[in-house]
């Protein structure tokens, strides 16, 4: 991070080893997917630190994540409609995600230019002992935007992204597995708006009932194994496609093709990630007053809530009952689960996690811990979970 124009300091405001060092342990404590990673971040980075102010923070998140979706982005009547119409349309109507997060950005347009202000936040307060933050929330940004460096910048990440895909649909063939999940998996870093909470109820259906590459119960394991491990949740994905390319491989070995499809699918899914930092990361600072992105954003942030949603009642479903099936009524698309298929040691598990993170306010880590250890009494009691 550069001076500010007019401050008296020639020299980087964060220095590279202090910012690589605090990045380090901020990776090393970041369990539980996107609200453990921001949780993490706000507290280190703002709380702490005070690199940056609140109001900055929660701007730069809004562009490429949501911050804690459900209590801030609900503040009027249209938006709780918003959300519960992305629910509606994801879990009764199966609208693919891409449509509902489209028609969720053009919604919020409208609503923006109907009702102005609707999106307006002021931020947290900051605590009174505070110190001022090294940038503050409102001075501006020095960076100058340059056509020629958005034109390298966008070049070189398009060969970089496609390059290994077309080396595989030649190799392979573009009906194999290994093209496949590289298309695929490239369309859903796409639509990774809301973090992975919001993206992986679209990667479940697909990689179950369309592609078939695992099952419910096995999508289920990945996510849990993805919340046990620090890092990104979207890496849940790899998994996926190492069981489904194993399961798959063509004319290759099954561990061969387990291995290059679970490579090729993490570099198709966080390529495009940085890709989008580098050539956006100057423009994010020009866009907080802007109430046309402001609004298509404030939509889609509030239909997120709705996605999670259906992304919770995904995966409850197919942990708390071993078999489902599929009401298919029009243009209704149900999955129901069977009540005699009920697993009580897996309720009593969740029961007791909502306990630990709504009543007792237990930190995620914390209760990730407790759950497996009630996981592992249950396993050796005998008790199915899954």
């Amino acid at each position: 991070m550069k001076a500010l124009p007019g401050t008296e300091h020639k020299r980087d405001l964060v220095p590279f080893g202090v910012a690589a060092k605090t990045w380090f342990l901020i990776s090393l404590e970041t369990f539980g997917g996107p609200a453990g990673q921001i949780a993490v971040m706000q507290r280190i980075l703002v709380d702490e630190k005070r690199w940056i102010g609140h109001r900055r923070f929660q701007h730069a998140l809004n562009f490429w994540a949501v911050i804690r979706v459900a209590r801030r982005a609900l503040g009027h009547p249209a938006l709780v409609v918003l959300a519960a119409a992305a629910f509606v349309a994801l879990a009764v109507f199966g609208v693919p995600f891409p449509v509902v997060i489209a028609a969720a950005g053009l919604a919020g347009l409208v609503l923006n230019r109907k009702l102005p202000g609707l999106f307006a936040t002021g931020g947290e307060k900051e605590a009174p002992d505070a110190a001022p933050p090294v940038i503050s929330d409102d001075s501006l940004h020095a960076e100058r935007l340059s056509s020629r460096r958005a034109g390298l910048i966008l070049v070189t990440g398009l060969v970089l992204w496609f390059v290994p895909i077309l080396a595989v649909v030649l190799w392979t063939g573009p009906a194999s597995v290994l093209a496949q999940q590289g298309l695929f998996f490239s369309g859903t870093a796409l639509v990774t708006f809301g973090g992975a909470y919001a993206v992986l109820s679209y990667v479940a259906q697909q990689a179950v009932e369309i592609f078939h590459w695992v099952t419910p119960s096995e999508m289920v394991r990945g996510l849990a194994l993805a919340e046990t491990t620090p890092g990104p949740l979207i890496m849940v994905v790899q998994f996926v496609a190492f069981i489904g390319a194993f399961r798959n491989p063509g004319g290759l070995d099954p561990w061969a093709a387990a291995f290059i499809g679970s490579l090729l699918t993490t570099w198709v899914t966080f390529v495009p990630c940085f890709l989008f930092i580098f050539l956006g990361a100057p423009y994010v600072e020009r866009l907080r007053g802007n109430t046309t992105v402001t609004g298509i954003l404030g939509g889609i942030t509030a239909a997120v809530v709705g996605v999670i949603a259906n992304l919770a009642l995904y995966f409850a479903v197919h942990t708390f009952f071993a078999e489902t099936s599929t009401l298919a009524w029009g243009p209704v698309n149900l999955n129901l689960p069977a009540p005699g298929s009920v697993n009580p040691a897996a309720l009593v598990i969740a029961a007791a996690a909502a306990l630990m993170i709504f009543r007792f306010r237990l930190s995620t880590l914390r209760t990730l811990g407790v759950c497996a250890a009630l996981g592992l009494i249950a396993g050796l009691a005998g008790l199915p979970l899954g």
